[in-house]
């Protein structure tokens, strides 16, 4: 019996580094896609950084009546990076859609849903043949290249990063990465 535990163990970890390599050699190391997602990673970075340094109280925070709450951004960015690859045929996980905006409301399960957005949206720019960038593609009624659309939902992303940013600062929250090590948040001046 212990043998036939350690055999599986051992298919299993084979298995899970041939995923592992398939993955790392299906990320493009130059070029558009390359530059493309290393948008993304810094959006991503710092979108997850806010988002887990931001205490779960302010979660439910908005700035006025019908503008998104703190949450409702994070969902938003996470339903854009599902939805805007489904105009080029990538399949958006069930339940993954706008409407997630208002469903999910814990930190953990916010932060989880935009961390797995956000490995969707590599992977599905990974996976677009260079070919194909050129093709267009209507998105809500503009035509546009696949290409265009996959530089849309980067600055969709980097948008919604400059909203959450001022959303933290409002609510007295340094981001994680502005913070010299040590040292107060720094004090707007009265002048």
């Amino acid at each position: 019996m212990r043998g036939i535990r350690v055999s599986l163990w051992v298919v299993l970890a084979a298995t899970l580094s041939g995923v592992a390599a398939a993955r790392q050699a299906a990320a493009p190391a130059s070029g558009f896609k390359a530059d493309l997602i290393g948008s993304i990673d810094d959006a991503a970075k710092k979108l997850v950084d806010l988002a887990q340094a931001t205490p779960a109280e302010k979660f439910g925070w908005r700035p006025a009546a019908g503008v998104r709450s703190v949450s409702e951004v994070y969902l938003h960015v996470a339903a854009g990076n599902y939805l805007i690859p489904s105009f080029i045929g990538v399949k958006r996980p069930d339940g993954m859609d706008r409407t997630m905006e208002t469903k999910i409301t814990d930190k953990a399960k916010v932060v989880e849903t935009l961390q797995k957005s956000i490995a969707h949206l590599k992977s599905a720019i990974e996976i677009t043949p260079d070919a194909d960038l050129d093709k267009k593609v209507k998105f809500f009624g503009t035509e546009m290249t696949e290409r265009a659309l996959l530089i849309h939902v980067a600055n969709h992303m980097h948008e919604h990063l400059g909203q959450s940013i001022a959303y933290a600062r409002v609510n007295g929250i340094t981001p994680p990465w502005s913070a010299t090590e040590g040292a107060p948040p720094a004090k707007s001046s009265s002048n």
